[in-house]
């Protein structure tokens, strides 16, 4: 370690322990460490950089990542930095993408079972109840992060159940799923594809989807195309609804959650032109 770093650990504890002490402790001389006290501190190195992406950030309202930051450098400033060095200094001074942040939290499942892709990117489904997708997302609000539990029925769309909650433990699953079989009544042997995530894995999620009699199916590792109409709702409901509406707590982010599934499910036109209630209920005759 050098006498800087030491200097700077004696300086940070010197209200509560003897300076004396320390010094001897860390074999290093009083006059050096009051000398050190005595220096004119040394401007940030990486000052110019800061403001250069802090005026970038302020652009782009923080939508830009480290990667894309040092692109914006070099296309608009003309400056070559290393992406490691940008990702370094936008960790240090909170200048990170608000966009496509890390999940907060983690579920620890309570085990690791496994189950075949029977859906097999085979997203067509002929009559309602037939083949099922499921996925969680997350809203970062100023309060707090609320998590979205929602399946997804492939005739036409249609979103048959969606639980939110303030963690994504499995009881966010439980519920959904609760809601869906309660008011589809669906038969025997639906199809359910969820992605690897750990709820999913979970042996609570096993008794579940037997007693139902659902047929759970899987993505592969490392295939998120798999789960892509899943994928597909939540991308439509944070640009329709998270992006455009802005909540400002978890109790206005359910609200608005609550409203854009119903809008989702019973006015939102499709490409086909029919809402999915619409192409649900035609595909019933």
């Amino acid at each position: 370690m050098k006498c800087t770093q030491v200097f700077s650990v004696i300086k940070r504890f010197s209200g509560k322990y003897p300076v004396a002490e320390m010094c001897r402790f860390y074999a290093v001389s009083r006059s050096g460490y009051y000398d050190f006290l005595k220096r004119p501190p040394k401007e940030n190195p990486d000052k110019s950089l800061i403001d250069v992406i802090s005026e970038c950030h302020a652009g782009h309202k923080k939508r830009y990542g480290y990667r894309r930051v040092a692109k914006w450098l070099k296309r608009e400033k003309g400056l070559t930095v290393n992406k490691k060095k940008v990702l370094r200094i936008t960790r240090a001074n909170n200048l990170l993408s608000v966009i496509r942040r890390k999940k907060p939290f983690k579920y620890t499942p309570n085990g690791d079972l496994r189950y075949d892709n029977v859906m097999n990117r085979e997203f067509h489904a002929d009559h309602p109840n037939q083949k099922w997708v499921t996925d969680i997302s997350y809203i970062i609000v100023p309060d707090g992060t609320l998590y979205l539990s929602a399946i997804r029925d492939l005739c036409g769309n249609f979103i048959v159940a969606h639980k939110t909650a303030m963690r994504q433990d499995y009881s966010l699953i439980s519920n959904t799923i609760v809601a869906a079989v309660s008011s589809e009544k669906p038969p025997k042997g639906v199809v359910i594809h969820s992605d690897g995530g750990g709820q999913y894995r979970s042996w609570d999620y096993y008794f579940q989807v037997k007693e139902n009699e659902l047929i759970p199916s899987m993505s592969k590792p490392g295939t998120p195309g798999d789960n892509a109409c899943a994928e597909n709702f939540f991308s439509i409901f944070k640009t329709e609804c998270i992006y455009l509406e802005k909540p400002k707590s978890i109790a206005e982010a359910e609200t608005l959650t609550d409203e854009f599934v119903r809008y989702y499910n019973y006015e939102r036109i499709q490409d086909n032109g029919l809402t999915p209630f619409e192409e649900r209920e035609a595909a019933r005759r």
